[in-house]
């Protein structure tokens, strides 16, 4: 099943159980792995034949930590702005203009490992932005944090989607996270894509009135839920959440 063309803006989420295939394909569609059958365009490029535009189209936020605690954030923000090649006239403007972004030019100076782990994503984030991408990959931006902080990346997320009419692509395991963030979801299953669409189209499918997407996803999903993954996806998803305090 294919997915029709993304908009500026758009927010699409990939759903699924843990071991669905939700983290392999963002790494396809990233050039982090090579597409094991079909073509995908990212951002008007195959990722097969064109990787590296590919690369300098969009940004990625991974489940796993990837900033320096023994680092500050502003420090964090240098490196990877030399790894993006923002020119170096704008590296300390755009650097401070990614802390405002994501709500930490306070905490800019300060080491990552003081921080919280809903701070270390906001990084992240500010991170993925620096040079100014069209489409975002957000893989399990919430995992592990508390309400607070997960309402609070819930806010930029929205603000990019609305200001810098930036295309969002996350995947998640929330369906109250879908419901929020969402136009567009998909729904994989062993590797596939079992249904796609809007939220209301999907619940429409049911044909039942009073479907909530948790009804869509056991429907979906066949079986899913059980299933839980593997162990390997199990136990990775649980050094994230340990990680992320």
């Amino acid at each position: 099943m294919s997915i029709s063309p993304f908009q500026p803006g758009d927010v699409f989420g990939l759903l699924g159980a843990n071991g669905a295939g939700k983290t392999t394909v963002i790494k396809m569609l990233t050039t982090l792995l090579p597409p094991t059958s079909g073509t995908a365009v990212v951002a008007g490029f195959d990722v097969r034949r064109q990787p590296n535009e590919v690369r300098r189209r969009i940004g990625y936020v991974p489940q796993m930590i990837s900033v320096d605690g023994d680092l500050s954030g502003y420090e964090n923000l240098r490196v990877f702005a030399r790894l993006y090649d923002v020119p170096r006239q704008e590296r300390a403007s755009r650097i401070e203009e990614a802390l405002q972004l994501v709500g930490l030019a306070e905490a800019g100076p300060k080491v990552v490992k003081s921080y919280s782990g809903g701070m270390i994503r906001r990084l992240e984030i500010a991170e993925a932005m620096l040079h100014r991408p069209p489409l975002l990959f957000l893989d399990e931006p919430t995992v592990g944090l508390d309400p607070i902080a997960r309402e609070t990346i819930w806010s930029h997320i929205r603000d990019l989607r609305s200001t810098r009419r930036t295309t969002i692509l996350l995947t998640t395991h929330y369906m109250d996270e879908a419901e929020e963030l969402c136009g567009r979801v998909a729904i994989m299953h062993d590797g596939q894509i079992a249904a796609t669409g809007t939220l209301d189209e999907l619940k429409a499918s049911l044909g039942t009135p009073e479907a909530i997407l948790d009804d869509v996803f056991e429907r979906y999903a066949a079986g899913a839920i059980e299933a839980g993954g593997g162990f390997r996806e199990t136990a990775r998803t649980r050094r994230a959440l340990r990680r992320l305090g």
